[in-house]
């Protein structure tokens, strides 16, 4: 491991190779093509350089010189806006705002279902498994509307939906069968270089079955 002062001098990511929300913020990363050292560890065992940093052990953290950053939104955030180009934010401050209000209700209802899915006991993983496939679905007409979600251009909320997305069909919700508004969505998102390389080795084996 580089030591500590080493560290401090340059940007490192360190995060965990199949946590969602770590995703997000090495896919940010990707698509602004950011010079850093991105660092693998299991949540569960925080390697010590990163705990004298950031004491919670939190994937992802950010560090950057005296800066220590741990959420991935405010991660994600700060990475558009250290690196402007390209810009994954409107530049309007209405725009930005409704986009950080998308962002929030996507944690609030798909993410939270994620984690259920993933964290909880079969009974309740089934039921947020079921609940997540018929939010989608309901929200077909937004995916379809435009090219991106809700905009003409790639921007943050496609950063947040994009390794959500590629998550289900492991967790055994098939995108084909949420309907061709979202599997075409998802596949634009898939296909970009960024994503593709933004993928660790876990999660590259979580490839959707109709890929």
């Amino acid at each position: 491991m580089t030591n500590t002062a080493t560290r401090k001098s340059v940007m490192t990511l360190f995060t965990s190779p199949t946590c969602a929300l770590s995703h997000c913020a090495r896919l940010v990363m990707h698509e602004k093509g950011v010079t850093a050292d991105i660092e693998f560890f299991n949540s569960n065992e925080p390697p010590e350089d990163l705990l004298e940093l950031n004491p919670t052990g939190a994937s992802p953290t950010l560090i950057e010189r005296d800066l220590v950053l741990y959420d991935s939104r405010i991660i994600m955030e700060y990475l558009d806006e250290r690196f402007p180009h390209p810009p994954l934010h409107q530049m309007d401050p209405v725009s930005r705002a409704n986009a950080r209000m998308l962002i929030k209700r996507i944690d609030q209802d798909w993410y939270q279902l994620l984690d259920e899915i993933i964290n909880s006991g079969e009974k309740k993983s089934a039921r947020a498994k079921k609940m997540l496939r018929e939010s989608l679905i309901a929200a077909s007409p937004v995916f379809e509307s435009q090219p991106y979600f809700m905009s003409e251009e790639y921007s943050l909320i496609d950063c947040t939906m994009a390794p959500l997305l590629w998550r289900l069909p492991s967790l055994g919700i098939d995108l084909q069968a949420l309907g061709t508004a979202i599997s075409s969505y998802a596949d634009r998102l898939f296909s970009r270089e960024a994503f593709q390389k933004s993928l660790s080795e876990e999660e590259k084996e979580m490839t959707p079955k109709n890929k």
